[in-house]
């Protein structure tokens, strides 16, 4: 799985922390987030969740782990974008729980709120909590049918409310996507 890595401005810190705990998992991890404040140009969540949406439907990566400060602004901001089915993970239970029952196609992690001592750790978990389950098997049991029915019909109503990827790139901000895309031509991390 290739999985793309894209922290905004004010989590550029905690960029390094996130890609040792992706690291092991046998994934091709692209390092395509901001690792310091003095990268240019500076991406906001504005920024990561365009290049969400962008790196998914191009199929350029697989999965997307992301984040903010509080997580709340890159998942907004990627769900705005066509295919993109993005969950809120704070701890390792919410990661074991989206992979079963939502198996989407990017996270968003709190970055900075409730970061603290053990923030290291808790990514580790979260990554061991998100790959060590079967995508979309559902839980509890009970439940398989009926989730994966939801999930169905989540991705036909994304397709239905969604422009394509290349028409949204046309009516956004081309300030958002010209900076967007001029981070990512400076990664060079295959893309």
């Amino acid at each position: 799985m290739r999985i793309a890595v894209l922290n905004e401005v004010s989590a550029c810190e905690k960029n390094a922390d996130i890609v040792n705990a992706l690291s092991g998992r046998n994934h091709e991890i692209l390092n395509l987030g901001m690792r310091c404040a003095e990268d240019h140009p500076t991406l906001t969540y504005l920024h990561t969740g365009f290049l969400t949406g962008y790196l998914l439907n191009e199929g350029k990566a697989d999965f997307v782990v992301g984040g903010c400060g509080t997580g709340l602004g890159f998942m907004m901001s990627a769900m705005m974008y066509p295919g993109v089915f993005c969950g809120l993970i704070q701890e390792p239970l919410d990661a074991w729980l989206f992979a079963q029952i939502n198996a989407g196609n990017s996270v968003s992690l709190s970055l900075n709120k409730g970061y603290g001592w053990g923030g290291v750790e808790n990514l580790k978990m979260i990554f061991d909590a998100l790959f060590s389950v079967t995508w979309g098997i559902g839980y509890p049991s009970h439940r398989r049918e009926s989730q994966a029915d939801s999930r169905a019909q989540l991705a036909q109503i994304s397709a239905a409310v969604h422009r394509p990827m290349n028409e949204i790139m046309m009516r956004i901000d081309q300030a958002v996507v010209k900076e967007s895309l001029e981070f990512l031509m400076l990664r060079d991390e295959g893309i």
